[in-house]
């Protein structure tokens, strides 16, 4: 057992987890189509796909019985899991996919003030879980209920009401952007 307990030690430090590509968010930089770099997949009728999702970590520790708690959030972008159909493509899809990634960062956003609500003591690491696992539910729901809505960009009133909600959503988180 013990063999087996170091080959696999030493597997983990000598092949370090691979790191996906990721962009964060930023208000200067907005996506555009070179950042799509996966394969394209699923139905021929989509013609694009964003893969966006919001980072979350932490530590705690404690100085002489003082805690300390630090934590990073962060809305990114993952290049080689987004995809594009080029033929098929337009400014106005880009402006679809860049507002799912804009979805992603309300939610950093929004976890961001949720967590600086929480007690920064020892609790704040299953307090914080919970926190995450809510607004995640969330960002996906929105998602989700961004391309019912709009028919996947297809219904370009429901689009456009989008942009406008989300837009004036981060405007009301602004506090906790970075």
């Amino acid at each position: 057992m013990k063999l087996i307990s170091a080959a696999l030690l030493f597997l983990l430090v000598s092949f370090p987890p691979f790191e996906e590509e990721k962009i964060p968010w930023s208000e200067d930089r907005k996506l555009t189509w070179e950042d799509f770099r996966g394969t394209p997949s699923g139905s021929e009728e989509f013609v694009a796909s964003t893969n966006s999702g919001v980072s979350f970590s932490f530590s705690y520790s404690e100085r002489n019985g003082v805690p300390k708690v630090e934590y990073e959030i962060r809305s990114n972008f993952y290049p080689d899991l987004s995809w594009y159909r080029p033929a098929k493509v337009s400014d106005y899809i880009l402006g679809h996919e860049q507002l799912h990634f804009d979805i992603s960062e309300l939610h950093a956003r929004k976890l961001k003030k949720a967590l600086s609500e929480l007690p920064h003591n020892r609790e704040f690491g299953d307090a914080s879980k919970g926190v995450y696992e809510q607004i995640e539910a969330a960002r996906r729901d929105m998602q989700n209920q961004y391309d019912s809505d709009s028919d996947h960009s297809n219904i370009g009133e429901e689009e456009y009401r989008w942009r406008i909600y989300v837009a004036d959503q981060l405007k009301v988180y602004e506090d906790w952007k970075d």
